[in-house]
């Protein structure tokens, strides 16, 4: 009997040491450690937002470049946001930890403390500001709309050219530009989708006539889809506010200070600030972006 009661008690005791270690993760204010001692950059990403990220099966791109492993999976992660982060971590001399989330929900994970920063072709908007800090931009870009050849609307330059067309229009669940939708002057609003591929296939079979997105991510879909088009609206007759959209940063939680800093200082160090620079790294991104991420 004694000797049961002995046994008993070292079993609790070891799973109450469990549970101790188990708490002493980042979320109580340690930083995470890897196996090589350094700091972790834990990363939120979407990873299916080419040519900002996507994910694919192979360690390396069909260029030879390194992808990231996606935390908890046996897939990996690249396109211009892990490039950005891969470098930042490599200046910060951290550890890069890739965390898949769907849009809809990338921010929850940054509540919960499942990653520290996202970086995934987010916009600095006023609405996100109220509950995140955003880092200066990493890239600026462009909105556009994509449109099915044939439509009639290939030749649209500006949103009133819009007007009494009575398109259906569409874009990313989550996004910023959902709140620029009502803009389109005699629109119906349609279903917005997961991810940008679904929009575009929206329009491909008939399900939308307009979708909002950015360029780079317009292009990277027409690069497998013939039969999709991209409309640049003129300067004086495109949507209101939408720079909102065209500044891409990194987020942290809204008052974590240090975060800010240390991604700010790893901004600096790999020395991603002019547009010509950006956009170079956004093309060598471009011969990576697999095929079979682009839907349509």
């Amino acid at each position: 009997m004694k000797s049961g009661m002995k046994f008993r008690k070292m079993m609790m005791a070891a799973a109450a040491g469990m549970m101790i270690l188990a708490g002493c993760g980042s979320s109580g204010g340690e930083e995470k450690k890897a196996d090589s001692g350094k700091e972790v950059l834990k990363v939120g990403v979407e990873c299916a937002y080419p040519p900002f990220n996507w994910t694919q099966t192979e360690e390396t791109t069909t260029t030879g470049k390194e992808a990231t492993p996606i935390y908890g999976t046996s897939q990996y992660a690249y396109g211009y946001d892990v490039a950005v982060a891969q470098e930042m971590a490599k200046a910060l001399d951290m550890d890069l930890e890739v965390h898949k989330s769907e849009w809809a929900s990338i921010t929850q994970g940054l509540d919960a403390g499942d990653y520290d920063v996202i970086i995934s072709g987010m916009g600095r908007t006023a609405k996100r500001e109220r509950s995140y800090d955003f880092t200066d931009p990493y890239y600026y870009r462009t909105n556009c709309l994509v449109v099915k050849k044939g439509s009639g609307l290939e030749d649209v330059k500006g949103l009133s050219d819009l007007a009494g067309k009575n398109v259906t229009v569409t874009t990313q669940l989550g996004t910023g530009w959902v709140d620029l939708l009502d803009q389109i002057p005699d629109a119906t609003l349609g279903a917005n989708y997961e991810t940008t591929s679904e929009c575009f296939m929206a329009v491909n079979n008939g399900v939308a006539d307009v979708v909002v997105v950015d360029e780079p991510t317009a292009r990277a879909a027409l690069a497998t889809n013939p039969d999709l088009a991209i409309v640049t609206l003129d300067e004086n007759d495109k949507f209101k506010n939408d720079e909102e959209m065209t500044n891409i940063c990194i987020a942290v939680r809204k008052g974590d200070e240090e975060t800010l800093k240390k991604m700010e200082e790893g901004l600096k160090k790999i020395g991603l600030t002019s547009k010509e620079d950006m956009d170079k790294l956004m093309d060598e991104s471009f011969k990576d972006v697999p095929a079979s991420t682009i839907g349509g």
